[in-house]
């Protein structure tokens, strides 16, 4: 009985929810870009209101971000010379906020709004027009209705002459027009519009694979080996996850030569990868490879395996997640253990980029301060975000794709000790997509399936490691305790091995890069010997021990003196010359390897060799 009324309740919730929601508008979008040159995108909105709603007023809005960076983005300060109208006659409208339009519909069933969007940064967040291509991913250049994101949506390209235009969504050559089940789903999909670009495919397990490469700069014959290289990557993660669900799944390549850029962005049936170098170049030719492990990995975690939080969105604030160390960390593991997995790096290799994140971890002041889950609801101050006040998250804050590795790589360890072998992180990871992607119930218009909360994953290793959890999450992931390496290491006969760094030492002076004029402070290590003696970021260093110092000999000159000496400085502050006087601290700086443990155990041994083959 109690099941019946339970099910009453929900079947009688759904239809009230059915009977609240909003009637679905009819929204059209057109994108056009007739000067390239001036990097403006053209965009018009058609939104066609049915008879019986009788609001005064509709609300078209720009997002402040979009997934998978998480810092605000504000794109609205892009968007410029808005209009309105109706039939041809025009509205009136008023800018309400910073990122809101309010269109007065003054009767009319139909509106049309009209604006342009400068775009000219090639990156996973941002859009690009210039005389050689367009690209975009959508949130940074289409305004969405306010309280309809969730109705479907039409869009049509119109590019340059003798451009094409591609997508993960294109199912037919020359096709410019594209339909969505909704907004959220439209601006998830990197478009490409050139002359130049080109595709290639291979199919694996019944799906396809398109491989997209806009090059600006010689390839050396290289992309043949490129495609079957990244099918490795493809097959690798398919092995471990299984058949993923869609049908086809897009690359979209840059190779841009330009020497600065970089990027790497996930999305739910493609990724957009962007390498500063070009493809005939080994440096990106493999740097390509490796984001794509990483990438491609999101389109289970992340993209359908979520936090609760990730989808849908709340454009008008960024989001807040305590899980970004499993969507960001455990996707930055897997991509090194793919990537290694697929061939391209060895056991030594793969061992030596485990221990270059441990080193970055534990050397970091932060890594007292910020735990896991903090560092990812600090996501929007740390997700590339930039500022133009002095902060100090340098020394506070933590990476949650580097914490979030080690995490995965302890728990994919002591998984395997617990088990001994039988079970591993794959496990959870398998288990949690088939729960809460494949067989729980939609609660939201945007994908099937739930977001999950870190209790449920926490419940989720408890299950395969055969062992509460509850006090392991506690102490590593919501504490900042250090993680317990040798424990996990030892399950595969490994030990981390600790040693003062070869770098010179620093007392935990840091020079500001900006300032190429003078040996400028930048931001001190905290509780360092620097700090202790009153040298302080913005100080100008002039000499150490008498000696004048610049860029070039500031660390040799510094390293001539030994842990317990006391160093005179001369530094400039706010035009005043000071000598202070440094004690210097034992080494600040350590490196991490992890090295074989002699004699270690047959078993330790064979479950080390099923964790370095992917089993």
């Amino acid at each position: 009985m109690r099941h019946k009324i339970r099910c009453l309740f929900i079947f009688t919730f759904a239809l009230f929810a059915q009977a609240q929601s909003p009637p679905s508008y009819l929204i059209r979008y057109r994108l056009a870009m007739s000067r390239p040159a001036s990097h403006l995108f053209e965009v018009t909105i058609d939104v066609s209101i049915p008879a019986g709603d009788t609001s005064a007023s509709v609300d078209l809005q720009m997002p402040r971000w979009q997934p998978g960076r998480y810092s605000l983005a504000d794109f609205a300060k892009n968007v410029q010379e808005f209009s309105a109208r109706s039939q041809g006659e025009p509205l009136r409208w008023d800018k309400i906020d910073d990122q809101t339009w309010r269109v007065q519909r003054q009767g009319s069933g139909l509106i049309t709004g009209t604006y342009k969007v400068f775009g000219d940064d090639l990156s996973g967040t941002y859009a690009q027009l210039d005389v050689g291509h367009g690209n975009y991913t959508g949130g940074e250049i289409f305004m969405y209705v306010a309280g309809h994101k969730q109705d479907a949506v039409e869009l049509h390209v119109e590019p340059p002459q003798n451009w094409r235009v591609i997508n993960g969504r294109t199912e037919r050559p020359d096709q410019h027009d594209w339909k969505y089940p909704n907004y959220e789903l439209m601006i998830d999909n990197p478009t490409e519009i050139g002359p130049d670009w080109t595709v290639d495919n291979f199919k694996l397990g019944g799906k396809t694979y398109h491989i997209i490469v806009h090059s600006r700069g010689d390839e050396g014959g290289r992309r043949p080996a490129f495609i079957r290289d990244l099918e490795k990557i493809v097959r690798a993660e398919t092995k471990m996850w299984g058949m993923p669900e869609f049908d086809s799944y897009t690359f979209l390549f840059h190779f841009v030569a330009d020497n600065r850029s970089g990027d790497g962005m996930e999305h739910l049936n493609s990724t957009q990868i962007i390498q500063s170098g070009i493809l005939a170049d080994r440096a990106s030719y493999y740097g390509a490879l490796s984001t794509a492990a990483h990438e491609f990995f999101h389109a289970w975690n992340v993209k359908r395996l979520r936090p609760v939080e990730l989808g849908p969105w709340d454009w008008t604030k960024p989001a807040a997640t305590r899980a970004l160390w499993i969507a960001e960390g455990f996707t930055q593991y897997y991509g090194i253990a793919i990537y290694h997995r697929a061939g391209f790096a060895d056991s030594s290799e793969f061992l030596s980029d485990l221990a270059e994140t441990i080193t970055t971890i534990e050397n970091s002041p932060a890594s007292k301060l910020m735990s896991a889950e903090a560092s990812s609801m600090a996501a929007p101050f740390i997700d590339r975000a930039s500022y133009r006040d002095r902060t100090n998250l340098q020394n506070s804050s933590l990476s949650y794709y580097l914490k979030g590795e080690l995490i995965a790589l302890n728990l994919d360890l002591l998984i395997r000790g617990r088990t001994r072998g039988r079970q591993s992180l794959d496990d959870v990871m398998r288990r949690a997509y088939d729960e809460f992607y494949l067989k729980s119930p939609n609660t939201s218009y945007y994908l099937k399936g739930r977001g999950y909360t870190i209790e449920d994953f926490q419940r989720i290793v408890s299950q395969v490691a055969g062992v509460e959890m509850t006090g392991w999450f506690e102490k590593y992931v919501r504490g900042v305790e250090t993680l317990p390496y040798d424990e996990s290491l030892a399950v595969v006969g490994l030990r981390l091995a600790k040693t003062v760094a070869s770098e010179p030492y620093t007392a935990g002076i840091a020079i500001d890069p900006e300032d190429r004029q003078a040996l400028r402070l930048g931001a001190l290590r905290t509780g360092s010997s620097a700090e202790n003696a009153g040298l302080q970021q913005g100080d100008i260093l002039l000499s150490i021990g008498g000696t004048p110092v610049n860029r070039e000999n500031w660390h040799r000159i510094l390293n001539r003196y030994k842990e317990g000496d006391r160093v005179p400085v001369a530094l400039r502050r706010f035009r005043q010359t000071l000598e202070l006087t440094i004690q210097l601290g034992p080494p600040d700086v350590y490196e991490y390897r992890i090295e074989e443990i002699p004699n270690a155990s047959a078993g330790a041994k064979k479950i080390r060799a099923d964790w370095l083959e992917g089993g």
